[in-house]
């Protein structure tokens, strides 16, 4: 038997294997380095998710606060309206009943029916309740009118409340079903 056949792959495989150990050594010192810096990164990233998440917060209460001041501006109406119900006719060029909820854009009969069983059966009552009260009314009745979208239907009420029949069509040719 030959023994430099034998010795020759015992030694190179036992100093492939040191250098492998050594080099693995060497590469896990540059991962825990490579490790910490990635964490720290994590920790920024997730130190400014919370910054943003409260600037959203904030910025979502204050929106809801502007809304609801808005929404308060324009639905605050003198008490004595008379309806005119000839100027009415003048101005849209049709003849309107005193609280037909049907004039605002994007209310038809069917939706009529379910305010009108909710309680909301004027002009002025659809104009003081909120868009999100609205939409709860609409999500009870059904997939069919939890789609519609009550955004202008109170300031378009209380045009009509208040008697404004020229600014309410002006504006209601501008809408599309209801929506700006």
């Amino acid at each position: 038997m030959n023994i430099p056949c034998i010795l020759i792959p015992i030694l190179v495989g036992l100093i492939c294997g040191i250098l492998g150990y050594l080099l693995g050594k060497m590469n896990s010192k540059n991962d825990d380095s490579l490790s910490a810096s990635l964490q720290a990164d994590l920790d920024a990233c997730k130190a400014n998710t919370r910054n943003l998440n409260a600037k959203i917060a904030t910025l979502e209460a204050d929106l809801a606060a502007k809304t609801k001041a808005s929404v308060q501006s324009f639905a605050t109406a003198p008490a004595d309206i008379v309806f005119d119900a000839g100027l009415a006719a003048n101005v849209l060029g049709k003849k309107i009943k005193e609280n037909d909820l049907k004039i605002v854009e994007g209310i038809g009969p069917k939706i009529e029916a379910l305010f009108n069983a909710s309680g909301i059966n004027t002009w002025y009552e659809l104009s003081q309740a909120s868009t999100e009260k609205m939409q709860s009314i609409l999500d009870a009745g059904g997939e069919n009118y939890a789609m519609h979208n009550p955004s202008t239907w109170a300031k378009q009420a209380l045009l009509a409340y208040q008697g404004k029949w020229q600014d309410l069509k002006e504006w209601q040719e501008n809408l599309l079903g209801g929506k700006e």
